[in-house]
């Protein structure tokens, strides 16, 4: 954790993300694998982090957006080449990495992974077992959005903002 920006939020730049890299008061990110239990590893990430911060009254509503950012992330962002459900034989880089941002009003969660795909929310009735993501993430943040990387970055990063007073 960190006082100054970040290497993700350097690359969202002041006009793809509604807060101000210079009032960043800390920040947290975590690599993580192409594997289903990165959805786990992230909640937990976000749950030591928002402690850390003194903002576990917070934990529900962003451990909510982090798993299906993370979960669309795994789903839509990597290919099926990258993909290990458990029969890789190793670690590997995957450009798929979880950052919280605190200011003192505000927590922006950020997944980047290497896909240029837009995310769409799905067009999926109330009864779905999936396909409803981004509308949970639509609902329980403030804000949210997305951008592509641009120079030698590949990729996209998808970001939800949430108000912490």
């Amino acid at each position: 954790m960190g006082t100054e920006a970040t290497p993700l939020l350097d690359e969202l730049g002041l006009t793809f993300l509604p807060v101000d890299p210079r009032g960043v008061s800390a920040s947290a990110s975590v690599d993580l694998s192409p594997r289903p239990e990165s959805v786990r590893q992230a909640r937990e990430f976000t749950r030591r982090t928002l402690q850390d911060w003194r903002l576990a009254g917070q934990f529900d509503t962003v451990a909510l957006v982090v798993s299906e950012l993370v979960t669309n992330a795994l789903r839509h962002g990597l290919s099926r080449r990258t993909l290990d459900w458990g029969h890789g034989t190793g670690p590997m880089r995957t450009d798929l990495e979880l950052e919280l941002m605190r200011g003192d009003a505000w927590l922006v969660c950020a997944v980047r992974d290497p896909s240029d795909s837009v995310p769409r929310p799905a067009l999926a009735d109330s009864a779905a077992e999936s396909g409803r993501g981004l509308h949970l993430v639509d609902s329980f943040s403030d804000d949210w959005g997305w951008r592509r990387l641009t120079g030698n970055g590949r990729g996209k990063i998808v970001w939800a903002r949430f108000q912490t007073v």
